[in-house]
């Protein structure tokens, strides 16, 4: 989220509409981290545990109550559309300043971005979230290709 706000800043060359874009960006990060960890931290199994990748689990078990884990695969399915836009605005809208400016510092930037997004963040998930993970099967994420339609 930092590094997508960065983007929108770089690109937009620190205008006020930059700060503002940057700003609502960031914003829009964290009412979707939150809105994940509402919606869907209550159904994982790693919820209010330590074992959670991203730390949401134990955040959500302040907030909500756990649910049915057996709706894992159901709210996964049904909420995580609600911030995978935070994955490609930064994209989008870098590849567009690109064109339109180009800038090295913020081609850069938009590499970092990418690899971090679309290489790191899945190969992590994969390899230390999802690999011991009891809901793996029934994931539309990590399960098996039956299950993995989104």
């Amino acid at each position: 989220v930092i590094m997508g706000s960065a983007i929108l800043l770089w690109g937009l060359r620190f205008l006020l509409v930059a700060w503002i874009s940057a700003g609502a960006y960031f914003i829009y990060g964290l009412v979707g981290a939150l809105w994940i960890i509402i919606f869907v931290c209550p159904y994982c199994h790693f919820y209010d545990t330590r074992l959670c990748p991203c730390g949401y689990g134990q955040i959500s078990a302040r907030l909500v109550a756990r649910k049915d884990g057996d709706r894992f695969r159901e709210k996964f399915k049904k909420h995580i559309p609600v911030i995978v836009s935070l994955w490609f605005i930064p994209f989008i809208a870098g590849i567009i300043f690109l064109v339109c400016h180009f800038s090295r510092s913020l081609l850069v930037l938009l590499i970092i971005f990418c690899i971090n997004s679309f290489l790191i963040l899945p190969l992590v998930s994969r390899k230390y979230g999802c690999a011991n993970c009891p809901q793996a099967d029934s994931c539309p994420w990590m399960g098996n290709k039956q299950n993995n339609q989104i």
